[in-house]
C-alpha cells in the first residue's frame, strides 16, 4: 500500500479559558495545565506519526478547545515546530480556530508568519444576553473588533460559526444575529442547530427541566430563513450547514465529507489512515504518558471494513449539496453504485428526499430537513467484497 499519498492533518489544542455550557469537545480549563509540555509532546507526535509516510498535506486545521488561548510564545513554538517537521509546499489551506477577543495583533502576526491563511471563529450569536446564557465570555463588540483587526491586517479568508435554536432564542432574535453576521460580508459562514450532548451543562439543565428550547417548527424556520438570507447575500450553500462565497469553501471540511484519509494529532484527536480509524487518549496526562516514553498516544484503532467505508461515503457525501458522484464511488470501491443502492435511491426519490441522474445522487431541500432519516436508509445489511 502506498502510504505517501496526500493526507490532511487535524491538530487539537484542548485548552480553554472558559467552558461553554453546550460543548462536549475534548477540552480542559487552561489554568494549571502543563501547556508547554503539551506543545512539546504534540510536536513529537506529529514528527513520529508522519515520519516516512506522507510528504504533503493539502489542508491543515488547528482546532480545539481554543488554539488562541495559547500565549504568543507558545503559539510561535507550535507553528514553528509544525513547519520544521512537515512540508507546507503543497498546503493550500491552513486554518486555525480563534475566539473573538483572543486574537491579538501579536498572535495574528505570528500565524501569518507561518503561512496560516484561514481563521475560523466561534461567534455563536450577536446577542450579548444570549452569549452569557450559553457560557460564552466574548461580546458582540469583541467579534466586531476582531473582524476589523483581521481586515486591517489583510486577512481575507475568515469564517464564523453561529448556533441557532438556543435556549430562549426567538425567531426575531435569530434574524437580528443573521442580519448582523451578513453585514460583515465574510467569505464563509457555518450555522448549526443546537445539539444537546451528554456530560454538558445544557443536558443536565434539560434533564432537570430548567431549560426551554425553541420548538422544532421554529428551529426549522430558522434553518429555512438562513438558507434564504445566505442565498440573497451571495453565499452558496455547499453543505447542509455551510455557506461560502464561491471559491472559499472549507477545503479541510470537504476532505471529511469526501471521506478522505487524514491524520489526527493531540489529546482526544481522531484520525483515519490506511483504512484504519484511530483515537488518541483524551485526558491530558493519559495523552502525555506514552509520548514521554517514546510511543504514540493511540487509545484505540480499528480497521474500517469495506461495508463501513461505503456507508460512510454516503452519510458524509450526502451532506454536500452536490451529493455523491456515482462515477467517483465506482472508481473508489470498484462496485456499481446502482447495483448496491438502486432500490434505496428509487424509494427515496419517490418520497421527495433525493434527486438523482446518471452522474450524481443528492438530497432535496426536503431531504435536508430529515437528513438522518435519509442516511439511515443507506446502511447495508451485509458485507461488501
Amino acid at each position: 500500500m502506498n502510504t505517501n499519498k496526500q493526507k490532511s492533518m487535524y491538530i487539537h489544542i484542548p485548552f480553554c479559558e472558559h467552558i461553554c455550557y453546550y460543548c462536549d469537545f475534548n477540552k480542559v480549563f487552561l489554568e494549571g495545565q502543563p501547556v508547554d509540555e503539551y506543545v512539546d509532546r504534540l510536536l513529537d507526535e506529529i514528527e513520529w506519526g508522519t515520519k516516512n509516510k506522507t510528504t504533503s498535506f493539502p489542508t491543515i486545521y488547528i482546532g480545539g478547545g481554543t488554539p488562541t488561548s495559547l500565549t504568543a510564545t507558545q503559539l510561535d513554538k507550535l507553528l514553528a515546530g509544525i513547519t520544521e517537521r512537515v512540508s507546507l509546499a503543497d498546503t493550500k489551506e491552513f486554518t486555525i480556530e480563534a475566539n473573538p477577543g483572543d486574537l491579538t495583533e501579536e498572535k495574528l502576526a505570528i500565524i501569518q508568519n507561518y503561512g496560516v491563511n484561514r481563521v475560523s471563529m466561534g461567534v455563536q450569536s450577536f446577542d450579548d444576553r444570549l452569549l452569557k446564557k450559553i457560557g460564552r465570555k466574548h461580546s458582540a463588540q469583541d467579534v466586531t473588533e476582531t473582524l476589523h483587526l483581521l481586515e486591517a491586517k489583510g486577512f481575507s479568508n475568515v469564517s464564523i460559526d453561529l448556533i441557532y435554536a438556543l435556549p430562549g432564542q426567538t425567531l426575531d432574535n435569530f434574524r437580528q444575529t443573521l442580519t448582523q453576521a451578513l453585514t460583515f460580508d465574510l467569505p464563509h459562514y457555518s450555522l448549526y442547530s443546537l445539539i444537546l450532548e451528554n456530560k454538558t451543562m445544557f443536558m443536565n439543565w434539560m434533564r432537570k427541566g430548567n431549560m426551554v428550547l425553541p420548538s422544532q417548527e421554529v428551529e426549522l424556520q430558522m434553518f429555512e430563513e438562513t438558507i434564504d438570507a445566505m442565498t440573497k447575500a451571495g453565499k452558496f450553500q455547499y453543505e447542509i450547514s455551510n455557506f461560502a462565497t464561491p471559491g472559499y469553501e472549507s477545503q479541510h471540511n470537504l476532505m471529511y465529507w469526501d471521506n478522505e484519509e487524514y491524520y489526527g494529532f493531540g489529546a482526544g484527536a481522531s484520525g483515519y489512515v490506511d483504512q484504519k480509524r484511530y483515537r488518541n487518549f483524551g485526558p491530558i496526562q493519559h495523552y502525555l504518558k506514552p509520548l514521554r516514553e517514546g510511543t504514540l498516544p493511540i487509545y484505540q484503532s480499528e480497521s474500517v471494513l469495506r461495508k463501513e467505508q461505503i456507508e460512510e461515503e454516503l452519510f458524509l457525501g450526502l451532506r454536500k449539496l452536490a451529493g455523491v458522484s456515482k462515477k467517483a464511488f465506482e472508481k473508489k470501491f470498484g462496485q456499481s453504485f446502482d447495483g448496491i443502492y438502486g432500490d434505496v435511491v428509487t424509494s427515496l426519490v419517490a418520497k421527495g428526499w433525493l434527486l438523482t441522474d446518471d452522474q450524481h445522487v443528492a438530497l432535496t431541500k426536503q431531504g435536508m430537513y430529515v437528513g438522518n432519516d435519509v442516511f439511515e436508509q443507506f446502511l447495508l445489511d451485509k458485507e461488501i467484497n
